[in-house]
């Protein structure tokens, strides 16, 4: 599925704040928007068990790949948006908001998480705290791909469906843990 995007395998500080031993190019996703359809009919079939009534994707690709599976459900679409933490810390430094207007939206209603590519998921859980904090009922998360197993452990901790095409090994660290900061090899920029 991922087979047109450039991987790169290094040392990559990811949004979460954890360290990676790979960086997708995911941007480059829906640039064949035809490329993307099969994946995207797949999603929207597999999250009709769900009875979702709204999509929810963070930006920026997340929100493109939902806004994609909302329209072949059918369905309304919401996305969030990436904001810093008035206190950031070390992990999990941004949080995700959905916009004022879309809150009242969201209210009472079965929401599904659709995201391009889950590592440890800090566009997954943010978006899921702000559909609590709207007073959502996220029923499911939905990805093209899953590089750790984070999300099946947020799932089932969360009593959340979950719909993942594809698993891709990977390997992410604390900051502290990360071996390749104590052998000294610098960040790798991704791009």
């Amino acid at each position: 599925m991922f087979d047109h995007l450039p991987t790169r395998r290094g040392h990559f500080l990811l949004e979460s704040g954890h360290h990676g031993d790979l960086w997708l190019d995911l941007e480059l996703l829906c640039f064949r928007p035809d490329r993307i359809r099969p994946p995207v009919q797949e999603l929207a079939a597999r999250l009709q068990k769900h009875d979702v009534e709204i999509i929810c994707g963070p930006l920026v690709e997340g929100a493109f790949l939902g806004l994609l599976v909302a329209s072949e459900m059918g369905i309304p679409f919401t996305y969030s948006q990436p904001l810093p933490k008035e206190k950031p810390a070390d992990l999990y430094p941004i949080r995700y908001q959905l916009p004022a207007p879309l809150c009242p939206q969201v209210e009472g209603k079965r929401v599904a998480i659709v995201n391009d590519a889950i590592n440890v998921g800090s566009a997954v859980r943010g978006t899921f705290a702000d559909l609590q904090r709207c007073n959502a009922q996220p029923v499911a998360i939905a990805s093209l791909a899953a590089l750790t197993h984070w999300v099946s452990r947020f799932a089932d901790t969360n009593k959340l469906g979950l719909e993942v095409l594809d698993w891709i090994e990977s390997q992410v660290w604390t900051p502290t843990a990360c071996p390749m900061c104590v052998k000294g090899e610098p960040l790798t920029k991704p791009v």
